[in-house]
């Protein structure tokens, strides 16, 4: 490693941006040689070629906040989440961040140059599937090689078209499972390979499967498409097959040809539309639309369809996945009844939080079917969070930390009940990103009014703080910014603790996480009085 190293500045990359640096570190992205500088990118938008005149279909740039990196610095140390150097930027070019609408870019820049590698990238799940382009590009130097990209889980369908066009190509099939960032369906990339090699099962002989940290790009599913190829033709593909829904139609690029191949500005191989498919079941099989007579075909489960099969429980039919791939699917994604949850509570201090929380956790105790974690506020900031400061930064650490632990209660199929103040809506979405990434999270707003709160603070810190003893303190001299994105919102003000307790699990045996039929609320009790108002995630109901 440089002897400098050590005086240069370092930047941590999120999992996108390490996705990037693994492609160009390992020739995927040849001929780039690091990140793409003002020009390039505008001729790569604009003609679909580097300013050399290189074909090239996606921008590849590095954006960081503004204040991350001095503005004089020559190099930067790109850095994986546990700090470990991989590689330096050269800089040769710092640019602001102008987006249109964008109140926040111009806290951003972008940086420009090449990167020499450090160290080899450390894979994770998998990492005996993760090879080199060169090597496999020579294993395929003979004849057609159909690829195919994908985020989600492979099904009939997709199974049915990938003999076909095999067939029809005389084409050996490579597929690539695409583990950077949120798989469809199934969440984690290691399910989404799983399910991919289950699918191998029912393809021919001497499909190749080859995981590959490829990022969704900002620009959308168009850029996808011409991300994909590149990774495609890099590992020695000869074509690419895409769904029919993800083949640009439209922004200038030309319409497919009758069969069905489009040569996309900038994009090293053609790509191919697999085109309208549906099941006959007639025929139990999967064909395209025109040869179905109209009115018996049946169309493809959506992901959330798949998805609410899946959370309750019921089977995958079998003429959507075959039983292999149904198999990873259940694995992937239990049902909620059995998948680890988050219920994190957020509000005012005496806003009535931990007293729902704590007769939550002894509801759910008393049934005896779910492990419980009970993550109070003032118990965490004596033990997981003691010494932390009430200021923004630190507060924000409480969440995370908090975060991070109740998500690995969700990993192992728990039940984490967390009831911090949270004021801040960054913070718990960062929350719920740690929790979401391994099982489920709902978020439950106390909205009790700040003369309520401050009329049951019982520990005078309402009265102190407006005193001026305590500063920073949140409804009084700091704010609380309200959620909206609340799964539930009750209002103690207007009900009892038992009525608030029982609103929560209704909640989640209406939503499956526990077990037992729920019934719909009618708004009045059995005296035919009102009933409190909750708000159920965008909508208002009344139990």
């Amino acid at each position: 490693m440089p002897a400098e190293l050590a005086d240069w500045p370092a930047f941590t990359l999120d999992e996108a941006q390490l996705a990037d640096l693994e492609l160009l570190t390992t020739g995927v992205f040849a001929p780039l040689r690091g990140f793409m500088d003002a020009g390039d990118a505008a001729s790569v938008a604009e003609r679909g070629l580097l300013i050399d005149g290189t074909p090239w279909p996606v921008p590849v740039t590095l954006e960081v906040p503004a204040d991350a990196i001095p503005a004089d610095a020559g190099h930067v140390v790109l850095a994986d989440p546990e700090g470990s150097p991989l590689a330096v930027l050269s800089v040769a070019e710092r640019r602001p961040v102008f987006e249109p609408g964008d109140p926040g870019a111009q806290a951003r820049v972008r940086l420009a140059g090449p990167v020499t590698v450090l160290r080899e990238p450390e894979h994770g799940p998998f990492r005996q599937l993760r090879r080199r382009p060169e090597e496999v590009r020579r294993e395929l130097t003979d004849g057609t090689v159909l690829a195919y990209a994908t985020w989600r889980p492979l099904n009939k369908r997709h199974i049915g078209q990938l003999r076909h066009y095999a067939d029809q190509l005389n084409a050996r099939l490579l597929l690539l499972p695409l583990v950077a960032g949120h798989a469809d369906v199934v969440a984690r990339p290691e399910a989404l390979v799983r399910a991919v090699l289950a699918a191998r099962q029912h393809l021919p002989a001497g499909t190749l499967v080859i995981p590959v940290p490829l990022a969704r790009r900002p620009a959308g599913p168009s850029a996808d498409l011409r991300a994909q190829a590149i990774v495609a033709a890099a590992y020695g593909a000869t074509h690419l097959l895409a769904d029919a829904s993800e083949v640009p139609d439209s922004a200038g690029l030309p319409p497919a040809a009758k069969n069905g191949t489009l040569a996309l500005p900038g994009v090293p191989i053609p790509v191919i539309s697999a085109g309208e498919w549906a099941y006959d079941p007639r025929s139990e099989v999967w064909r395209p639309l025109a040869l179905i007579e109209p009115g018996a075909e049946r169309g493809e489960l959506t992901d959330s369809e798949l998805g609410a099969l899946l959370d309750s429980g019921a089977e995958v039919p079998g003429w959507f996945a075959p039983p292999s791939v149904a198999q990873e699917l259940r694995r992937a994604r239990p049902p909620r009844a059995e998948r680890g949850l988050a219920i994190f509570f957020t509000g005012l201090s005496g806003s009535g939080k931990s007293t729902i929380a704590r007769g939550l956790a002894e509801a759910l105790v008393e049934r005896g079917d779910r492990t419980v974690s009970l993550l109070d506020g003032d118990h965490v900031r004596q033990l997981l969070s003691a010494g932390l400061t009430f200021s923004r930064a630190d507060r924000d650490l409480n969440i995370a930390r908090i975060g991070y632990v109740a998500a690995e209660v969700a990993r192992h199929g728990g039940i984490a009940i967390c009831a911090p103040i949270a004021p801040y809506a960054q913070a718990r979405a960062v929350a719920r990103k740690l929790v979401t990434e391994v099982g489920d999270f709902l978020l439950i707003y106390v909205s009790t009014p700040v003369e309520v709160c401050e009329a049951r603070d019982r520990k005078g810190l309402y009265a102190k703080a407006r005193a001026g003893l305590i500063k920073g303190f949140t409804g009084v001299s700091d704010p609380y910014e309200e959620p909206r994105d609340a799964d539930l919102v009750l209002d103690t003000s207007a009900m009892t603790r038992d009525e608030a307790v029982g609103a929560v699990l209704k909640l989640l045996a209406t939503g499956g996480w526990l077990p037992g039929a729920a019934q719909e609320p009618n708004g009045t009790s059995d005296a035919g009085t009102p009933v409190p108002t909750i708000r159920l995630g965008p909508t208002i109901r009344r139990i």
